[in-house]
């Protein structure tokens, strides 16, 4: 028996809390579409790739309050907080709503607003 679209997700946010983009992007679709609400779009895992390069100068830190699980949809709810380039921590507060194919993250419109440094 294959996992859940939620146990996927935990498995792809572990990586990331690892350091392992590579492990993570392993759960995406080729061409994943990441929408920012309000920010930019990412298209394909190269521009993924090429994000999470440039934003993880660490690896991030989660903290997910709740994650909701029905159909092709997984809602991830929580904190999530990182450095810039600056050296600084920056604290956001996010909703991640993803959509599954195959087994894989497609999809994924995040409404992110910082809470502070």
């Amino acid at each position: 028996m294959g996992l859940t679209n939620k146990a996927i997700l935990e498995k792809a946010n572990a990586a990331i809390t690892n350091g392992d983009n590579e492990g993570f992007l392993a759960y995406c679709t080729d061409d994943t579409e990441w929408v920012f609400v309000g920010d930019r779009t990412l298209r394909g895992k190269e521009a993924v790739r090429q994000y999470m390069s440039e934003v993880y100068v660490e690896p991030p830190v989660f903290h997910v309050d709740h994650l909701i699980a029905e159909g092709e949809f997984v809602t991830a709810v929580g904190n999530i907080s990182f450095k810039a380039d600056d050296g600084k921590t920056i604290h956001y507060a996010y909703c991640d709503v993803w959509r599954f194919r195959d087994g894989k993250m497609a999809e994924l419109k995040a409404f992110v607003v910082e809470t502070g440094s």
